[in-house]
């Protein structure tokens, strides 16, 4: 269990076995003895759905007095041929024989409640389309006993992915929403060409406003529509997984939007049907609604949403959005995470925190080799732990704080400044009984307001001096360090590691979506591939280390071992790590080489695989390609005890090697 591995757990042992206790009853409550997922299938029984001979919709509203089916099948009038029947318990049921409906019509449902009225969409719609003039939503009927014939199973099972993070819309060079199939046709030949063998995709459930990057939910179990159709999307995770691409969908079960017409808010005319009611209902940061996970209909209405896109999509796993926010009451807003008390205390959502568990253990019934990711910044023990280990359950936690270190370095240091203890104390601190995915930057640090790593590196010489040909100090920096952090982090990662579409070639603007303050531009919301395929420019040699890197641990399996540090040289500012039969060596001095600079490693062979300096990635060449090392009899005082000879290499400034170890 956690607090036997973990000291400072031991005095919060008795807290933890009443959270354990806790999700186990409340497991035990919803299954009755059998499986979660024979017990959670609320999308099969409430929403629009057709069998051999009628159609038939539910909706849950039990303050509803009366409500109807209206659409474009009856002028969107209000008429007793569509009017549902109350049943017990809150349900309404509707059912009309097919030839009432036909795929592709619209509709929404008219709710009547004690002092109200309103049009709403259904909870548990899955499908959504928004009118191009007036912007207004509607369903659209789908036969969804018509289905989509599966070409592939799913993709391997990923222990250690490497994850693309990615967005359909903007996936595109042109000044549009890109969709699907052009995101399946253009893109992800890229990501397989990189070597990358997971995608996490965002934005995926409906979402009102395109700029709120999927993050604001109204239709929990509609695929957005402005990509695409839903047989589109699965030719795309067909796709993914006949290249072997893991599919992560990015999930939000944070919060949802606060629009009436549109999401959950209101629903019935109360305003907690699914949510915490008055003040505690609303997201004091967000402005959304704040799920009340001690509801059962919540946890039904979250559960089932698990497993409609997991089931209906094929889909290799989730990253649970905003898990911070979820857990605490205060939802970790200008809170300092510094303490244990801070994690077994009357400010913890233990309700939520029973959700989590349960949707983890429901996944996992589903598909044992699924994905499980929680982004949280608060550091809480056991979130990315087994349930029988004393945790919550998830695979991988995000290791967020490793972005913002790289943030402070860039814009707080000179290079001269930087430490190699602490930088790699804060890329390889985490906890021993998790496991975690480091990335350099994500999308977060693409938003306007922010700025991406080679921004903070290069600034304003990206639009004057990306050019090969150009003279620019600033540039050859900024270009030498992108490749040098990212193959750090890439080392210095736990288990996982990520990348944010088109970062991985210094895309050079930063994502703006279309709003009024732009006069609704595009411009800003696409990736310029283009960049990255010209000999003249940068770009190209960046994408092509990223692709070399990557490929290269993916192929060795790198992360399937812990990395050791060799040396963590202070003054010369070089940093060495072994990590499975390889040698990572960085030179983080700005001015300085070094010849014949020695350490202590295991004796053998050690052959050059590919260094940051080469032509090939836009370096000054400084290093002979694949050159072969030697190990000498020569032990340095106080290193490893277990390393049986030397190895002395020449170490250009700004600049790391990657050296294998010939296997016998």
């Amino acid at each position: 269990m956690i607090y036997e591995n973990d000291s400072y757990l031991k005095p919060y042992e008795e807290k933890i076995k009443l959270r354990l206790k806790r999700i186990e009853d409340l497991r035990n409550s919803i299954s009755s003895g059998a499986s979660l997922s024979s017990a959670i299938n609320n999308h099969m029984y409430y929403g629009l759905h057709k069998d051999a001979k009628e159609w038939v919709f539910r909706e849950y509203a039990p303050n509803a007095t009366r409500i109807y089916l209206i659409g474009d099948f009856n002028n969107w009038k209000r008429t007793s041929a569509y009017q549902l029947q109350a049943l017990s318990g809150g349900d309404w049921e509707l059912r009309l024989s097919e030839r009432f409906l036909h795929e592709g019509q619209h509709y929404k449902i008219y709710i009547e409640w004690p002092g109200g009225a309103a049009t709403r969409l259904p909870a548990y719609l899955t499908r959504a389309v928004q009118d191009e003039y007036t912007k207004d939503f509607t369903a659209q009927v789908i036969d969804d006993s018509k289905q989509y014939k599966w070409k592939y199973s799913r993709a391997s099972r990923k222990d250690n992915p490497l994850i693309y993070e990615c967005h359909i819309g903007m996936s595109s060079e042109e000044e549009e929403v890109a969709n699907f199939d052009y995101f399946r046709i253009n893109i992800l030949p890229k990501v397989a060409k990189l070597g990358y063998n997971t995608i996490q995709i965002m934005a995926l459930q409906e979402h009102p406003y395109y700029g709120s990057f999927g993050y604001q939910v109204s239709n929990f179990f509609a695929l957005s529509s402005r990509f695409g159709s839903i047989d589109s999307f699965k030719a795309l995770v067909d796709e993914a997984h006949r290249l072997d691409i893991a599919v992560v969908m990015d999930i939000v079960h944070s919060h949802s939007v606060s629009n009436e017409a549109e999401g959950l808010s209101l629903f019935d005319g109360k305003d907690d049907l699914y949510f915490y009611s008055g003040e505690k209902g609303y997201h004091p940061a967000w402005g959304s609604r704040c799920f009340n996970y001690s509801k059962s209909q919540t946890i039904y209405f979250l559960l089932s949403n698990c497993k409609y896109w997991l089931e209906t999509f094929n889909l290799d796993g989730f990253r649970f959005d905003g898990v911070t926010s979820m857990l605490y009451w205060d939802h970790g807003l200008g809170k300092d995470f510094v303490g244990y008390d801070n994690y077994f205390n009357e400010g913890v959502d233990e309700s939520a925190v029973a959700y989590l568990a349960l949707a983890n253990m429901l996944i996992k019934e589903i598909y044992p080799d699924a994905i499980t990711i929680a982004e949280d910044v608060s550091g809480m023990p056991g979130l990315a732990t087994s349930f029988e280990e004393g945790g919550i359950g998830f695979d991988f936690r995000m290791a967020m704080g490793v972005a913002d270190h790289w943030i402070k370095w860039i814009k707080e240091k000179s290079d001269e400044q930087w430490s190699m203890g602490e930088i790699y104390y804060e890329l390889s601190n985490k906890r021993e009984d998790e496991r975690t995915i480091s990335y350099a930057e994500c999308h977060d640090q693409a938003l306007v307001g922010d700025k991406t790593i080679i921004f903070r590196l290069i600034d304003k010489e990206m639009y004057t001096a990306m050019n090969k040909s150009s003279n620019s100090l600033i540039v050859d920096r900024g270009v030498a360090l992108h490749k040098m952090i990212r193959l750090l982090t890439l080392v210095c990662a736990g288990d996982g590691y990520l990348n944010f579409m088109g970062n991985e070639f210094g895309h050079p603007e930063w994502i703006d979506f279309p709003r009024e303050g732009n006069n609704w531009s595009y411009k800003y919301a696409r990736r310029q591939w283009s960049l990255a395929e010209p000999d003249y420019l940068r770009y190209k040699y960046l994408r092509d280390f990223d692709e070399v890197m990557i490929q290269f641990f993916r192929t060795n399996k790198i992360l399937s071992e812990k990395a050791i540090s060799l040396r963590l040289d202070e003054q010369k500012q070089v940093l060495i790590i072994e990590r499975k039969n390889c040698i990572f060596v960085f030179n983080f001095s700005p001015n300085n080489s070094y010849q014949d600079y020695g350490f202590n490693v295991a004796g053998g062979e050690y052959h050059m695989c590919f260094n940051t300096d080469e032509s090939r990635f836009d370096g000054f060449s400084r290093l002979q390609d694949a050159e072969v090392h030697y190990t000498v009899d020569d032990i340095f005082e106080h290193e490893d005890a277990e390393a049986s000879q030397s190895l002395y290499l020449y170490i250009p400034s700004r600049s790391a090697l990657v050296l294998k170890k010939k296997l016998l």
